[in-house]
């Protein structure tokens, strides 16, 4: 199986990691472009593409996936599938339609509830009792693809 990654905060880590390990080809990773950060103002690398570089992963960062310049060079990676983590840019028809078997997006939460960004946030700022993880496969619409697995759970006091 081949396999392009798509996240850049923290959360996505460990989907990396395991995708890396697996007996599958990771050829690439897509994340969010370096951002100037901290008291300094300097150039911040994000946790997805450092640990891309420590793996050895080839390193995308697009400003947007609309380009079709960005949308050939996913293509010449001739993806089985796209793994998607809290990316953070909207992947358009063009780029769902790339891999053979689609986009997989790891999603915060128990799909249909708080779809799009900040699942976990959310979950919390409305006092929910339970939460979990939801691997979809992804559609055009924001969050709305068909639920493949899910794992529930409680929202502890503390």
């Amino acid at each position: 199986m081949r396999l392009v990654f798509a996240g850049t905060p923290s959360f996505a880590l460990p989907c990396l990691q395991a995708c890396h390990d697996s007996a599958a080809q990771l050829l690439g990773v897509y994340t969010q472009p370096d951002r100037v950060a901290g008291r300094g103002r300097r150039l911040q690398l994000g946790p997805v593409k450092q640990l891309a570089q420590t793996l050895d992963v080839p390193v995308e960062q697009p400003t947007s996936l609309r380009d079709t310049a960005v949308q050939q060079r996913l293509r010449e990676f001739a993806p089985d599938l796209l793994v998607v983590v809290a990316y953070g840019l909207i992947l358009p028809p063009e780029v769902l339609a790339i891999p053979q078997f689609g986009c997989w997006n790891v999603h915060a939460s128990l799909l249909p509830r708080w779809r799009g960004a900040a699942p976990i946030q959310r979950a919390l700022l409305a006092g929910d009792q339970q939460t979990g993880v939801c691997l979809m496969q992804m559609e055009t619409g924001l969050d709305t693809g068909p639920v493949l697995l899910r794992h529930s759970t409680a929202i502890e006091a503390e």
